[in-house]
Parts: structure tokens; sequence; C-alpha cells
């Protein structure tokens, strides 16, 4: 599976859900705030941008927002928000693309990073990352935390939502480090859609790790934007990095 082909035409038009789901305003709302502090008076940069779910709010908060997307349909979809002028973008691999700017921040949400499918892709992107950030400057990362401990002997795959018309789960590969989500939506008429995306999955210490070999230090990590503590049951994490304020 190519991201070109998971991230289509298709895809973009029913990606936005406004006012719900991770467009609902108790999840978009921390996450805009939160960006927004660690953003200061500088500009932020966000890879695989989308169709502008955070940037558009985080740009009406005023912060100059520009972005990095692969996906031309999911962008076409953003310039119903904003035109060029107002969020840049420039489409391309956020692990190579390097676009004009300093910035104070860089983010990526909604476990992004993991369609980066080697650890390789994933350590260049740090690499990226600090390469468009000014000195002290932050990068932030939401993620899940792989549900390795529900996979027994013989499991290969976890069930993490259950609605009447949706049910998703993902399917590991333990020996490759990968992972597929499957979203099965129901139409009610006894048809399902079934949408894949692929992903690497990464370990918050191997995470660590990668943000060490591009010169970062972690500054926090809490369970979600909110600022919960991130325990050993938590499922997700927003982790905080920075590059030192002097060489």
């Amino acid at each position: 599976m190519q991201q070109e082909k998971v991230w289509d035409t298709d895809t973009a038009r029913r990606y936005d859900t406004p006012g719900t789901g991770m467009f609902a305003p108790e999840t978009l709302g921390p996450t805009v705030e939160r960006l927004s502090q660690l953003a200061g008076d500088g500009a932020a940069l966000e890879f695989a941008i989308g169709t502008g779910r955070v940037a558009v709010p985080l740009a009406e908060r005023g912060v100059p927002v520009t972005g990095i997307e692969l996906s031309q349909p999911m962008v076409e979809r953003l310039r119903t928000k904003a035109d060029e002028a107002t969020i840049p973008v420039t489409v391309g691999d956020m692990a190579s693309t390097v676009v004009p700017g300093t910035y104070s921040l860089v983010y990526l949400v909604y476990n992004t990073i993991s369609n980066l499918l080697t650890q390789a892709a994933q350590v260049e992107c740090f690499r990226n990352a600090a390469r468009h950030l000014a000195p002290g400057g932050r990068f932030v990362i939401e993620l899940w935390v792989p549900e390795l401990r529900m996979l027994p002997p013989g499991r290969h795959a976890t069930v993490w939502r259950t609605d009447p018309d949706y049910i998703a789960l993902d399917t590991y590969d333990v020996l490759n480090q990968r992972a597929v989500s499957h979203h099965f939506r129901l139409d009610g008429t006894g048809h399902a859609r079934l949408d894949l995306s692929p992903h690497r999955y990464i370990w918050p210490a191997e995470l660590d790790l990668m943000a060490q070999l591009a010169g970062f230090e972690l500054e926090s990590r809490h369970a979600d934007w909110d600022g919960s503590e991130f325990t050993a049951e938590s499922t997700s994490h927003v982790s905080v990095y920075r590059v030192p304020a002097t060489p």
C-alpha cells in the first residue's frame, strides 16, 4: 500500500467530519491551544498538514502556519478553507522536503509519523524537523502506543473501536514492526466499505532515540493535549522535543 494511494481523492473528500471525531471541539480545541502556546511568537510548520484540520484554527489564532503534504487531493481540500497566502503548502515527503523559513515549532499530529514505513525514514523526519527549527525550537509528535500487550501468542489483531456503523482494528506484524489499520464502515443495508492504512509503529523509547540522533532532547511527554500524566496504561502520547538553545 503506497501512501499516495491511501490518501487519494476519495479519502480527501470523506476526511473532514466537522464537529465530530477528530474535528470534535473537545479533541481539536486542546490541540490548537497547546500548539499555540508552544509556538509562542514564532511561526509553525506542520508535517502532513492534510486538509488543515489543525492548521486552519491555529492560523486563526494568529500563528503563521506553513505545511508539507504528500497528497495533492488533501491539499486541494485545504484550499477550500484557506488560500496559499494564508497557509502556504509544499507538496512533498515530510522526511525530506525543505521549505523556506525558520520556525519555532514543527509538529506532527494524529499518528502521522507512523505513515513513514521504515525506521530510516522516521529518523530522517526528525532530522528534517531539526533542519527547519530555530535554536530552542520544538518538535511535537502525537502518537499512539502500540497495543503489543494485547497480543498473546497466535493473535495478530486488536479491535479498538466498535460502533453500530463503524468497526476498527489493527493487524500487527511484530517481526517487521508494522501495523495495518482496518476501518469497516457500515451503510445500514448490510454492506460495508473497508479502508486500509499501513503504519510502522514506534515504541516511545525508540522515538526518544530517534530524537537524540537528530539532536533533540525530550522536554515533556503527556498522555494527551490536556496534559494528563503519561503512564504505563496510556494508549497515546504527546511528546515535545527541543533543540538546544545554543550549539
